[in-house]
């Protein structure tokens, strides 16, 4: 089953076109991945799935309702944890989390509220003033509100972004554990490793239209390839000179080369030899999501 289906979502404000047509369907149970620099339409993308504002082409349906026409039955399907740290100043972490189990209707849901709290290490907060909190721990009833009515579909906006290695951690137990129970997670985030770690499909976006869309070990393979770094007495020879990639290191010597098979590591060794420079350090490496990344924003495309 779909859990949130996009097709063809316009934006635009004035003269800039937030989204140009975003298509895109996300499976039930999937941990998927929004990324793109800033200003590529992200933010955008989830407010209109959120419901929060109204594209101006498109349809946008979570587990089958559409989020404009059947809104009270979408958003009872989704939690979206948002960038921005906004709270009640005039409750207490409980009573937060009651509160907006009462705005979908959930007049008993303590144990609930008990255990996301336990999970998310707010347990000793639980009497605390949302005043009184540090960012961290905002930060954490966000995602409890975004939980607390136990949502098929989860949104998480930058959920890490400012936070401490602990809540991380604490974070990704907690949702990984909902993932592996059958809630769709859908993240966005500038930690790239978080996004690489986490995400089994992600999707680009540049300029408010999606530039790749593919599962991460399937992009790694297509976009990127492997490196080969090298340290050598001597200069690299000429033939090598096209698989210097973006990543050139600045220390004399050194060199990354983009390989798409092992088999060319023998090939590049041999050609070094056969110029005379001498080979003092080397490295193979997978590429990453950061490569695959960067490779993408510049080109604009697969």
């Amino acid at each position: 089953m779909t859990a949130i289906h996009i097709n063809q979502v316009q934006k635009r404000y004035q003269s800039l076109q937030a989204l140009g047509g975003v298509s895109l369907a996300i499976e039930e149970g999937e941990f998927f991945g929004l990324l793109g620099p800033n200003g590529a339409g992200k933010t955008t993308l989830i407010s209109i799935i959120a419901g929060l504002i109204r594209p101006d082409g498109g349809s946008v349906t979570i587990h089958g309702h559409d989020v404009q026409t059947d809104f009270r039955a979408a958003r009872r399907k989704l939690g979206v944890v948002p960038q921005e740290l906004v709270f009640d100043p005039f409750f207490t972490v409980r009573e937060t989390l009651r509160l907006q189990s009462g705005y979908f209707g959930l007049a008993r849901n303590d144990d609930w509220i008990d255990e996301v709290m336990f999970n998310l290490d707010l347990t000793n907060k639980a009497d605390t003033n949302m005043r009184a909190l540090s960012g961290g721990m905002k930060r954490r009833v966000l995602v409890a509100q975004a939980l607390v009515h136990k949502p098929p579909v989860i949104v998480l906006d930058e959920p890490t972004a400012g936070v401490d290695v602990e809540l991380r951690q604490t974070l990704w137990k907690f949702i990984s554990r909902l993932n592996r129970e059958g809630h769709t997670v859908v993240l966005t985030t500038h930690y790239l490793e978080e996004a690489q770690a986490m995400c089994k499909r992600v999707a680009m976006l540049k300029a408010g239209k999606i530039v790749a869309l593919d599962t991460m070990s399937a992009l790694i393979r297509r976009i990127s390839g492997s490196q080969l770094n090298l340290h050598l007495k001597g200069a690299l020879p000429p033939q090598l000179q096209h698989l210097i990639t973006h990543a050139e290191l600045t220390v004399p010597g050194e060199y990354n080369l983009r390989i798409n098979d092992y088999a060319e590591v023998e090939t590049i060794l041999a050609r070094v030899r056969e110029s005379g420079a001498v080979i003092d350090e080397m490295q193979l490496q997978q590429a990453d999501l950061e490569d695959i990344f960067l490779q993408i924003m510049e080109k604009g495309t697969v």
